[in-house]
Order: structure tokens, then C-alpha cells, then sequence
């Protein structure tokens, strides 16, 4: 009984090793994180256009930071602490200057779910006001609960959620060695909490998930109507260089953001006659001519979807 005992302990004992060392660097572990510069002091890592999954991390999202003379700026925490742990060392290899601050664009799991790393570190936490009753929902409670099974090992029971150091309202400007960060409230919209980072001396609009580029859109509960008027804010800045939540960096704006709007206005004048008169949605999809959109990545998991949410979102008007 005790040899039962001595050998359940070892294997026990080999498992919890091969977990830890495959959450600290298992050979399986091929996610890289190649910052991009896209302005003097700005720089981007692109998340892959795909579902979050265990094999790419939750590495589907983007996250961005600029460099000043009193540290560094961050925006988003991607989504699992070893994505975050990369992106501090890609920061290191850059600067030997601290991270200071994180923006936070919106409490989306893919967004969020690194941002422990950045507490460990010191930096102060920035979100919109709004973004509480999200930590503090049954949906956040759940969705984590199901991404420690989906996302294993690199989410996990020590991930966690983080609150805010400092929750912004409508817009604040913070100025971080000379340089100033307009951060703004531009939900509801995609999120009710959405904020968007504007950096004039770099002409850098970090836009989160009110701009896609290269695949569908995820509207989940969006406020399309919203996200409309976000995006008519974001063209009146001008910036020269767009950082979207998801897809390339996009150098022509007015293109990339008339992308998202356009898929927006589709998916209402498509379904707003059905919401309305109360007929099925199921027939109202059908009719939708989706030629322009369907061969794009990720139209088969998010776009049937997007559709139901607006037809539901439009009845509630």
C-alpha cells in the first residue's frame, strides 16, 4: 500500500513539474511578440486573426506603448499573463525605462487578462468608470472561469481580474515625461467602457476595438448606434497613424475606420426592417447579400452572431 502511495505521490509529484515547466516555457510554447514602430516612440504587437485558444495563448488582440523620457506608456494588457510577461521583456529590450502606466481600452478578456503582470510591475492602472460593473458581473466571473479551461495552462487558477487604479469618467489628460495622453470615454460603443488614446506629438490614435482591420468585427453587446458616433470622433482627431484593437496599424484612417463603419451600417439597414416589424431573424439573415464579407477570417464564428445582436439591439431602441 505504502509502494501505491510512494508511486501516486511521484507521478502526483512528475505532473505538477510538467505543469509548471509547460507554463514557464514548454517547448510547445512558439507565441513571439515582434513589436512594430510605428511613430518615433510608439511601437505595437498584432494579435492573430483567430479565436482564442490554448495553442496561440488568447494572443488575438493587439497592445501598444510608447516610450517618454518618465517611462513608459502601455496600452492593453493582451490576453493571458505569459502574453503580458513577453511583452515587458520586448519593452526591456527597448528601453531601461520603467512602465509607469496602462491604459486600458475596454474590460474584454483578451484585452485584460495580462494586466496583473503590469500591477506586479508598479504601473498604474487607467480604465473608464464603467468598466466596474463589468468586474463585478456574473458574466466576468464566468468568462474566466471557462478561458482557465479553454486557455490552459497560460490562464490559469492564479490569473485574476484587476480593477483600476485611477477610473477616468469622460476624458482626463495625463502627461508622462512631456508627453501628453488624451484619453477619452467613447462608449457605450463596442463596450460601455470604451476609452480611446490619442498622443498628439506622434499623431497616434489608439483606437481598441472601435476599429478592425483584416477580419470581422465582434460586435457581442455593442452599441451600434454608439459605435457609429465613436467613429465619427475618432476621424475628427486626424491622427496619421491608427493603432485598431485588432489587425494591422493602419496609415490611412479614413479607410480603415469607413471598413468598420460600413460593416456597422450593413448589419442594421440588413436587419433593422426585420427587428422592427417583429419577423424572424432567421429569414431576414438569409436575405442579407454577406458576398463582401464572407471570405474574411473569422466571418463563420462571429458574423451570424454580430447579426442577432444588432437585430436584438435595434428592437431595444
Amino acid at each position: 500500500m505504502n509502494c501505491f502511495k510512494s508511486l501516486a505521490g511521484i507521478m502526483m509529484g512528475s505532473l505538477i513539474f510538467l505543469g509548471s515547466a509547460f507554463a514557464q516555457g514548454h517547448p510547445s510554447d512558439t507565441i513571439q511578440l515582434k513589436p512594430i514602430k510605428v511613430a518615433p516612440h510608439t511601437y505595437f504587437v498584432q494579435g492573430f486573426p483567430e479565436m482564442g485558444s490554448s495553442a496561440n495563448q488568447n494572443f488575438i488582440s493587439n497592445a501598444g506603448f510608447v516610450v517618454t523620457p518618465g517611462g513608459v506608456v502601455v496600452v492593453d494588457a493582451l490576453g493571458s499573463p505569459i502574453l503580458a510577461q513577453k511583452l515587458i521583456a520586448e519593452i526591456k529590450k527597448i528601453t531601461p525605462q520603467k512602465v509607469v502606466a496602462l491604459i486600458v481600452s475596454h474590460y474584454h478578456a483578451d484585452h485584460v487578462y495580462g494586466l496583473q503582470e503590469f500591477k506586479k510591475l508598479g504601473a498604474k492602472i487607467y480604465a473608464q468608470g464603467e468598466g466596474r460593473n463589468y468586474l463585478s458581473s456574473e458574466t466576468a466571473k464566468q468568462r474566466l472561469i471557462a478561458s482557465r479551461i479553454d486557455f490552459a495552462p497560460w490562464v490559469n487558477a492564479n490569473t485574476k481580474l484587476i480593477s483600476a487604479d485611477v477610473w477616468v469618467d469622460q476624458k482626463t489628460k495625463l502627461t508622462i515625461g512631456g508627453v501628453d495622453f488624451f484619453v477619452s470615454r467613447v462608449g457605450p460603443a463596442h463596450a460601455p467602457e470604451d476609452l480611446m488614446v490619442y498622443v498628439p506629438s506622434e499623431k497616434v490614435l489608439f483606437a481598441g476595438d472601435l476599429v478592425f482591420r483584416g477580419r470581422i468585427p465582434f460586435v457581442g453587446n455593442a452599441d451600434s448606434k454608439g459605435w457609429l458616433i465613436a467613429l465619427d470622433e475618432i476621424e475628427k482627431l486626424n491622427p496619421n497613424i491608427v493603432i485598431p484593437g485588432h489587425g494591422n496599424y493602419s496609415v490611412k484612417p479614413a479607410e480603415d475606420i469607413a471598413f468598420t463603419r460600413d460593416y456597422l451600417k450593413y448589419l442594421r439597414e440588413s436587419m433593422s426592417k426585420a427587428a422592427i416589424n417583429l419577423d424572424p431573424f432567421e429569414d431576414a439573415y438569409k436575405q442579407a447579400d454577406w458576398s463582401e464579407y464572407e471570405g474574411m477570417p473569422l466571418f463563420r464564428a462571429a458574423n451570424r452572431m454580430n447579426a442577432y445582436n444588432v437585430y436584438l439591439s435595434i428592437q431595444a431602441e
